[in-house]
């Protein structure tokens, strides 16, 4: 197939289209994104037409993509699709749940074969026979009884049909009262009756367009059409140049003699056109059109605020690889560092003397900031983009479990770094799993409990300081304390009757361990979760559970919002300089040796305006040597983290700036208590310190 669509069709000049495949493919892509959430919001009581015109529209885009590229397969089983959702659109069917279980069935075939077509062809193409048998069963099944025999795809409801050509009213070259022409267009070979079908689409979706009817042609590869419109050859020529080249078609006033394509008998089935692939045709035909044709008096609802929308969507984003969006950012940091050296290096310079090299460097910190933000902001991308994955996979794991549950998201708009999304996806499908299969109860199960039929389970997403906090809540049984402790026992994992809540629920983190009764194909709470939590550590985040038996459970996933540029305090030990994140700084004193207190195996404690807070030393963590041991520190920085405060005692406080994150574990190992290093203006390296784990530190 590949070798089909390389030369432009009676152009005598080749034309390559691959060079628009993947733009084609990534539009394929959101549109059957766009198509399944549309057909999950799908309300069966009472469908409105707008909607339905939305899930039209993204079939329409996909086949007339696919037919252009020739990909059959996918063309074919879209045009099945979309004869289906015609007649829903009419109002000549009513919506069902079979109907919107085989299109989602069908999205995701058309989703697999455009996989394979991206892959240039490689593996065994699944066969679509059973979903077009289905399709077509359920567009036929809406025919009255009265009705002749069904057909698998009815036309569509279009207006009067036009008279036969001997005899039409209208004489050659001579328009009717309202405008409109009697054509015949002859078009043709063509090698897939997609392409046809597809220029009929046309005079459909484009209002004011025209009708157009078969009509019979016995040669192999015609197609012959009757045709009533106001626009001109040339307009028509134009808008079925999306589908086949022009020298494929001919066109003259109905009752004058036929005149055949110019085209040879083996033409290339495969026209070319201006604009990029996979553009909706409604646009592209739109575009083409050079005079207005007269609005029908009543156009389809919704359907040309969502065309507008559309375009100006289009319009105002732009495509660009991810490598690409790597390499700026990784030649911002450097400009980072770059602009810290030159500020630390000035610092000794006389102001009255070099005012205007000063007052430069100035500016070029102000624009490194903002250049800093700019490009950061490329990276973050909403958490809807993973929300979004899992009504589907929720109400196909509800339908195979028995169960009923209401999805709720929260925060979608909230933004996290790019690479973090896609590395956070997968524990969370498994959290989400997990919550479905053994969180939320049958039905007759939640009823005897006094719980509502419907379980409800919620996604949210909020920003915490310098952090994001993703949660799953579910209202099901919750978490049995007394199984988890049994379990351990049997696992010989030293716990006790005493343990706190929190310790307990952690136990479903050690690998292998789960209180399942039934080991399902879709989850087991526990078997996995070594790796979910194992997959969030290694992002620097963490996770916590909090579970009432009986009423529910609650995940919490805590990230850092970004893993390439932060603001940091620098502060110093000695002659070390550490790095705390400027988002867990709360405050910053001088302390006397008065108000710290040493408490059991030499902890220490200060208070903090009534309070009493942990002392975390840093000369003691990281065993700094002293040149003069009789100094010590005085100065403690308050630092948050998990909802708890710690002190942070050092010798001084250094300043706030921008640091590139570079990973320590990739270039060195992982250290206790450190997230990351720095290079600082000095060209010295300068280890971040992991806030959370010193929290944790001062907790034990």
């Amino acid at each position: 197939m590949a070798d089909t669509h390389q030369e432009g069709a009676g152009t005598g000049a080749d034309f390559d289209l691959s060079q628009f495949y993947q733009i084609f493919f990534e539009e394929a892509g959101e549109n059957l994104d766009q198509m399944e959430q549309m057909l999950l919001d799908l309300d069966l009581d009472a469908a409105n037409d707008e909607e339905l015109n939305g899930i039209f529209r993204c079939a329409h885009s996909i086949k007339g993509g696919a037919a252009t590229f020739g990909f059959a397969d996918v063309a074919e089983l879209t045009h099945q699709m979309e004869s289906l959702l015609d007649r829903l659109r009419r109002h000549e069917l009513q919506v069902i749940a079979p109907m919107v279980d085989v299109l989602l069935e069908s999205a995701d075939a058309s989703r697999s074969l455009l996989a394979r077509h991206q892959a240039g062809g490689q593996g065994e193409a699944m066969s679509t026979q059973d979903l077009v048998r289905r399709i077509s069963t359920l567009a036929a099944g809406g025919v009255p009884a009265a009705a002749p025999a069904p057909v698998a795809a009815p036309a569509p409801a279009a207006p009067a049909p036009l008279p036969a050509p001997q005899e039409a009213q209208v004489q050659q070259g001579q328009a009717a009262a309202d405008g409109t022409r009697a054509l015949e267009i002859h078009i043709g070979p063509l090698a897939q009756p997609a392409l046809a079908e597809a220029i009929k689409d046309l005079f459909r979706d484009i209002p004011g367009l025209g009708s157009i009817d078969d009509l019979p042609d016995e040669r192999p590869g015609m197609r012959r059409f009757a045709v009533r419109t106001a626009s001109t050859d040339e307009d028509l020529l134009d808008l079925f140049a999306f589908h086949v080249a022009k020298e494929q078609v001919a066109i003259h006033a109905a009752g004058a003699p036929a005149a055949a394509p110019q085209a040879a008998a083996v033409a290339e089935p495969y026209g070319f056109f201006a604009g990029a692939p996979g553009v909706p045709v409604d646009e592209v035909a739109a575009a083409a059109l050079a005079a207005p044709a007269p609005r029908p008096a009543a156009p389809r609802a919704g359907a040309e605020p969502k065309a507008a929308s559309q375009a100006s969507m289009e319009s105002s984003t732009i495509r660009v690889a991810v490598n690409k969006v790597d390499q700026l950012i990784n030649l911002v940091g450097e400009l980072v560092i770059t602009q810290a050296m030159l500020a630390q290096n000035s610092r000794g310079l006389d102001a009255g003397l070099h005012q205007q090299l000063l007052a430069g460097l100035a500016d070029l910190d102000r624009n490194t900031r903002d250049l800093q933000e700019s490009v950061m902001s490329i990276r973050m991308i909403p958490m809807s983009i993973v929300f979004n994955r899992f009504p589907r996979m929720l109400r196909d794991l509800a339908g195979k479990l028995g169960k009923k549950v209401d999805f709720v998201t929260h925060g979608e708009a909230t933004e996290l770094d790019k690479s973090l999304v896609e590395k956070i996806t997968d524990p969370l499908t498994h959290l989400v799993r997990n919550s479905l299969d053994h969180g939320i109860e049958l039905p007759d199960d939640r009823i005897a409990a006094g719980k509502a039929e419907h379980g409800t389970l919620s996604l949210s997403a909020s920003h915490q300081g310098g952090s994001i906090v993703i949660e799953v809540r579910d209202d099901g049984k919750g978490l049995s304390r007394e199984k988890i402790l049994k379990k351990a026992r049997e696992r010989g994992l030293d716990v006790s009757d005493a343990m706190p809540d929190g310790e307990v629920w952690n136990l479903i983190f050690a690998p292998g361990f789960s209180t399942a009764d039934v080991v399902t194909d879709v989850s087991g709470r526990g078997v996995g979760m070594d790796v979910v939590k194992r997959n969030i550590t290694s992002l620097g985040g963490s996770v916590e559970i909090d579970s009432a038996e009986g009423y529910g459970m609650r995940v919490s996933v805590r990230l850092p919002l970004t893993l390439a540029i932060m603001d940091g305090m620098s502060v110093g030990v000695a002659d070390e300089v550490y790095i705390l994140p400027l988002s867990s700084v709360v405050e910053s004193f001088q302390v006397n040796a008065d108000d710290v207190n040493t408490v059991a195996q030499g902890s220490q404690l200060v208070k903090v305006r009534d309070e009493y807070m942990p002392v975390v030393s840093l000369e003691r963590i990281f065993d700094v040597p002293r040149p003069n041991a009789g100094e010590g520190s005085s100065i403690m920085v308050v630092v948050e983290a998990d909802g708890s405060r710690v002190a942070v005692l050092v010798d001084e406080l250094l300043g706030q700036h921008q640091v590139v994150v570079k990973n320590l574990e990739t270039n060195y190992r992982k250290v206790p208590n450190v997230s990351g290093a720095t290079i600082l203006g000095d060209g010295t390296v300068a280890l971040i310190l992991d806030t959370a784990a010193l929290v944790r530190r001062a907790r034990h």
